[in-house]
């Protein structure tokens, strides 16, 4: 199969599907998810990642949310944070190769990097 870079907001849906169906398999991540988000719920959770990859990736306005605060409570720490990145990065090798795919694996390395670190620090205070 020919790689493509990711182009438009069909590129992001293909990602984020097979990146959260990785996820809801994986025996570290499935459980935090599960605990989190009811399968009635998977479609809005869906649409708000489209938004989410949207923005960063093609500066779409749409996301309205805030991740930090989202995941400030969840049962989450650095393995996870790994294990998330692995899950992406993957997903994301497996269909695409180009700039945006670059820049999408560079960004949420720096999402799951920062996210981590402020979690770690508010557990602390």
């Amino acid at each position: 199969m020919t790689k493509t870079d990711i182009q438009n907001k069909d590129d992001i849906e293909k990602f984020v599907n097979g990146f959260y169906n990785k996820v809801r398999r994986d025996e570290i991540l499935s459980p935090v998810f599960e605990a989190k988000i009811p399968d009635a719920a998977w479609p809005a959770h869906l649409q708000r990642m489209y938004a989410f990859w949207n923005a960063i990736l093609f500066a779409e306005t749409g996301f309205q949310g805030n991740p930090m605060q989202k995941h400030l409570g969840l049962p989450i720490d650095e393995k996870h944070f790994g294990r998330w990145l692995i899950l992406f990065n993957q997903t994301i090798d497996e269909s695409y190769s180009g700039p945006k795919a670059e820049e999408a694996k560079t960004r949420a390395a720096s999402i799951a990097g920062i996210m981590n670190f402020k979690i770690e620090n508010f557990r602390k205070s």
